[in-house]
């Protein structure tokens, strides 16, 4: 793999997880170099589709497998980069329980709240910093 692609890779990841997201440096871990010169570099850098439909498909997905700390990651991002307010976050999870069944999504009624909380709290520091 090139450099090129893992440093475009590394780019995009940092915005797409608003830079809460820490990569290992090149060649410390095969498996973070071909995510990122293959899934973040390649993957969602195609412009067919915009950052927040990629965020919702993913958010769906997600909900479905029943990864709650994946969700929780993803939905800190879609906040921090504006692309879902703390209401379509909300309504994410509406919408989407009628798919995955209650057992799956119920447990994501909390990591939501705690995500809203946490990153209104984040913009209330930052503010005042």
């Amino acid at each position: 793999m090139s450099d090129d692609r893992w440093q475009r890779g590394a780019e995009k990841i940092k915005e797409v997880y608003a830079g809460a997201v820490v990569t290992a440096p090149k060649g410390a871990m095969p498996f973070s170099d071909i995510m990122l010169e293959t899934l973040f570099a390649e993957v969602w850098t195609r412009d067919v589709l915009d950052m927040k439909d990629r965020r919702l498909i993913l958010l769906g997905a997600i909900m479905a497998l029943g990864e709650n700390m994946t969700f929780e990651i993803q939905a800190k991002a879609a906040l921090r980069r504006g692309e879902l307010s703390p209401e379509q976050l909300r309504e994410v999870l509406v919408f989407g329980v009628h798919y995955v069944g209650y057992p799956r999504a119920a447990p994501l009624v909390a990591v939501i709240e705690k995500c809203i909380a946490e990153v209104a709290a984040e913009a209330t520091a930052n503010e005042k910093a």
